[in-house]
């Protein structure tokens, strides 16, 4: 036996959608319900473990052993639910990885797991199984009922009076759907391995695999909770909220203040005529010196209640393990276009910035649920809440966070890539990118805090915005007009950026270039190490690091300008299956990207032997002890791989007891 196929159905009271497979399985009705496997790709067999059939012993014995892959469609969930069945059922043969101190010690190690998603992924297929099998073109398709049955058959269900107020549904309760279920739990495991078959000419380099392994074990890891802050930051919401929403009924007299329609009738009757009171249009009436004091005073009140900072804190509650630690919060490959992750339940890579500077006295007033102390502090309680968001996420007794992230991260690779030497000159000398960007835009000397300070604004904004191949509407997009520039500023701006990064310009047309020869001609070719060429309906770009960015069935469209441009099959602006328009800028984008994630993973493996418990975007969060040392993390992380000689790398980082933006 040297690989096993797994699919299983489950059920648990706790709901996987919103809490995560961690918390999923630690409810106390949680159970396997089928357990559908092939072993070495052979036949598929069905064990209806909700009918008393038993898994076959050596089948059991050989969910632990690392030297028999096991593969499922999101292994995530399987090895999960089947590291608490074998706690729970068959203790003698669980055994996990964990060391003394660290907390994976309940999940079956993940180096014995494979996942036929993430090789979807990585081919830029999509991450569903249903997805995969219709791009893919295979003969066993998941089945559409899927859903109704697992509803039926895998949560709770509602007491009615038909069903005799029971609130789960048992195979005895309809034995054709529960036929229907094993079917289809059968069909799973054979479009698994169609999958395989189909993938089996493109496999994924192992180095690929070992970081996933790595970041299955940073999900099992998982970080810890202020549950009493949580808790706390919840209850002042509510508290917050009823102050908020009579203080805006007492100016108005409308029965709902948060109400749209009557709100903008208000407005109306006030002499103020809104067409929409979102965020951007609340803040431009409040700007309105015009505006009746009332008015601006119910408008500021509106904008509080609007704040939704308390969702974060929900969201944590939902799924916290037994232990106080959120897991399961990171996709492997969730953006397959780059191989970057994607955030998952409480989404740290979109948690709010802190600004505040007594963030850990405000902190402590929310810890105490002093909403006293916290409305006559300060000026918002709903600002304060969403500011200290990320503060709930804590080290443990003994333990410090040590947050280390690269410095200006796409940029080096970007400059590194396109050998714009002044610009890595800037890194080499620690210097400020923004200001000597906004120094070669205008020939001038500028200073963060010293001469010519106020150009570096436009030196920022013009990096964010245009480095691939953005102009007027990227810096539009970016908020420039919010930040006081105007209309007519804009196109001179990305005139003068361009102006000083030739090399970059050139760049992304070398690249269009090349990714249309590779279409067009179907001749491969290499530029600054990178390699494009198309075959098997494919267009793949090799990677510095040996990683390959694929693109599913490329060919020449015409742009919405009436120009040339490479089109391929992928997950679009509609969450959806579709046709997508790409050009040179763009495909560097994805380039620079998936570089700067390569040098993420290579960092994270060079400190796997710390505790990673979290990263979020290029940063890593480490869980360490108290003596252990900030500067040799910061070192490790920077050192630069050896597939990208003289790119410039530079990690910060700060020592504290809970998460912040430093």
């Amino acid at each position: 036996m040297e690989t096993i196929s797994i699919d299983i159905e489950t059920y648990s009271g706790n709901d996987l959608n919103k809490c995560g497979v961690y918390k999923y399985v630690q409810h106390p009705d949680f159970d396997i319900l089928l357990f559908g496997y092939a072993v070495d790709g052979g036949e598929v067999h069905v064990v209806d473990l909700a009918a008393g059939e038993e898994i076959p012993e050596e089948i059991v014995a050989s969910l632990s052993d690392e030297d028999v892959t096991k593969w499922a469609f999101n292994s995530n969930f399987e090895r999960i639910c089947l590291s608490e069945w074998l706690r729970r059922n068959h203790p003698e043969h669980f055994s996990s990885y964990s060391v003394e101190g660290d907390s994976v010690g309940e999940y079956l190690d993940p180096r014995g797991w494979k996942c036929s998603m993430i090789w979807s992924a990585y081919m830029g297929l999509p991450l569903s199984l249903a997805g995969v099998g219709a791009v893919l073109g295979l003969e066993e398709q998941k089945l559409k009922e899927g859903k109704d049955l697992i509803r039926y058959f895998c949560v709770p269900c509602k007491p009615t009076k038909s069903n005799g107020g029971r609130t789960r549904n048992l195979p005895e309760h309809d034995p054709e759907k529960w036929n229907l279920f094993k079917f289809y739990n059968r069909r799973d495991v054979e479009v698994e391995q169609s999958i395989q078959k189909k993938l089996h000419n493109f496999t994924v380099p192992d180095f690929v695999w070992e970081e996933f392994w790595l970041d299955q074990e940073i999900n099992d890891r998982g970080i810890l909770l202020d549950l009493t802050l949580v808790r706390n930051a919840i209850a002042l919401d509510e508290i917050s909220k009823d102050k908020l929403s009579d203080a805006m009924k007492d100016i108005t007299e409308l029965e709902n203040p948060n109400s749209v329609a009557q709100m903008k009738q208000w407005l109306s009757d006030q002499g103020v005529e809104a067409e929409s009171l979102g965020k951007k249009d609340v803040a431009k009436m409040i700007a309105d010196e015009d505006i009746d004091e009332d008015v601006t005073e119910a408008l500021r009140l509106r904008q509080q209640l609007a704040k939704s900072s308390v969702k974060k804190y929900q969201a944590m509650q939902t799924a916290v393990c037994n232990d106080g630690r959120a897991r399961g919060m990171f996709q492997f490959y969730g953006a397959n276009r780059s191989g970057r992750w994607a955030g998952r339940i409480i989404q740290l890579q979109n948690l709010p910035q802190n600004h505040m500077d007594d963030l850990e006295q405000a902190r402590g007033l929310v810890r105490n649920g002093d909403y006293e102390a916290l409305s006559m502090l300060y000026d918002s309680v709903p600002n304060v809440l969403s500011e200290l968001i990320r503060t709930a996420f804590v080290a443990g007794d003994g333990n410090k966070f040590c947050v280390a992230d690269f410095s200006a991260i796409e940029a080096r690779v970007l400059s590194w890539l396109a050998g714009e030497q002044w610009r890595t000159d800037v890194f080499v000398n620690n210097g400020d990118i923004y200001c000597a960007s906004a120094s070669a835009m205008f020939g001038v000397p500028v200073e963060k805090h010293g001469q010519n300070a106020e150009l570096r604004q436009k030196g920022k904004i013009a990096e964010l915005a245009l480095g691939y191949g953005g102009s007027v509407g990227a810096l539009k997009s970016m908020g420039a007009i919010e930040m006081g520039l105007t209309e007519e500023e804009l196109q001179p701006l990305v005139d003068s950026w361009r102006s000083a990064n030739p090399n970059i310009v050139r760049f992304w047309w070398d690249v269009d270039r090349a990714v249309k020869k590779a279409v067009k001609q179907r001749e491969p070719s290499e530029l600054k190490g990178i390699r494009f060429e198309c075959r098997s309906g494919m267009l793949f770009i090799t990677l510095p690091s040996g990683r390959r960015l694929a693109y599913v069935k490329p060919r020449m469209g015409e742009n919405r300008f009436g120009g040339e441009s490479v089109t391929y099959e992928g997950v679009g602006g509609t969450k959806k299956w579709e046709r997508i328009e790409s050009y040179g800028p763009k495909f560097v984008e994805n380039i620079v990207q998936a570089i700067s994630r390569d040098i993420l993973c290579y960092a994270m493996r060079t400190l796997s032997h710390c505790r990673i418990c979290a990263h979020v975007h290029d940063e890593l969060i480490i869980e360490i002890r108290k003596d252990a040392s900030l500067a040799a993390i910061c070192e490790q992380m920077g050192r630069t791989p050896p597939w990208a000689e003289d790119l410039v790398l530079r990690a910060d980082g700060y020592e504290t007891q809970f998460y912040k933006k430093d």
